[in-house]
């Protein structure tokens, strides 16, 4: 099976669903079901959060759990190359904002350095900020380009109740790299609820990122296997059911500056980490 996904490894190949089409909806301008599919060096195959730069896809950075290093490459690359920025730890996201790189560690703790450091092989100078956010387990996190704000939003928090909402906290990014605290938001999971027919969901989300066209969030849920979209104001608004064959473990989510969609998932034992790339059509 090794053998197979090596051969593989990096073909860009339209993805079929398996398990039929129509049972599977996708939010308008995107096919769910029809992803053009990157598989992931082995450097990747725990691929969690990703990112562009200015919504420019000609270069896709990453991060891994486990490993301190910030990983960039061209879709379609056989290698991936990796700048070192900080110890082993539980990393879950990342963003790229006002030429500032910001990772997210799983225990709120956020990470800065400069975007022009990436190809050092190690990163000077870089900022661990500490104590922003209430204690709790985090992995999805946004940067908007325009304000300057970052979004993370809590996967499970201490003082959340999972079947009810999940919390979300918004920081400004100064010019320095630091971060301030600006407000915070919440998702309200009971209405994910009725969209769904399904009662005491735990929502617990993995990743999050804005569509600049609709001005509306995207909100993965691995756990659950669910793509919630929202209004600008938090309301949720729909709800999409991922099968589970396309979506073996989504953990990254983010769009390009045409409108195109992208779900990074980690790999196992027996199948490579990818990222998949849903083509915007009007």
């Amino acid at each position: 099976m090794m053998s197979i996904i090596a051969a593989a490894m990096l073909l860009s190949i339209s993805c079929a669903n398996k398990s039929g089409t129509q049972g599977y909806e996708s939010p308008k301008g995107y096919n769910l079901n029809n992803p053009v599919k990157y598989y992931m060096p082995d450097g990747l195959l725990e691929i969690s959060g990703i990112a562009f730069n200015n919504g420019k896809s000609d270069s896709v950075y990453a991060e891994q759990d486990e490993d301190g290093n910030i990983y960039y490459l061209k879709l379609g690359d056989k290698q991936v190359n990796y700048s070192k920025f900080g110890k082993r730890g539980d990393y879950e996201d990342i963003a790229i904002c006002h030429n500032q790189v910001i990772m997210l560690r799983s225990d709120g703790v956020l990470f800065t350095f400069p975007f022009g450091q990436v190809r050092n092989k190690e990163i000077p100078g870089v900022q661990k900020l500490e104590g922003l956010l209430p204690e709790g387990e985090y992995e999805g996190m946004y940067a908007d380009e325009k304000n300057g704000l970052v979004y993370l939003l809590c996967k499970h928090c201490t003082d959340d109740k999972t079947t009810k909402s999940s919390s979300g906290y918004i920081l400004a990014l100064q010019a320095d790299g630091t971060l301030k605290q600006s407000g915070s938001f919440s998702v309200d999971v009971k209405t994910i609820e009725k969209i769904t027919g399904k009662k005491k969901i735990s929502f617990h989300p993995s990743a999050l990122t804005k569509n600049s066209k609709t001005n509306e969030w995207y909100i993965l849920s691995s756990f659950n296997k669910l793509l919630v979209v929202a209004d600008n104001n938090w309301n949720v608004k729909a709800v999409y059911s991922l099968d589970p064959v396309i979506f073996n473990q989504p953990e990254g989510i983010t769009f390009d500056n045409k409108y195109n969609l992208y779900i990074s998932n980690e790999g196992s034992k027996t199948a490579a980490g990818n990222i998949l790339k849903f083509n915007y059509s009007k």
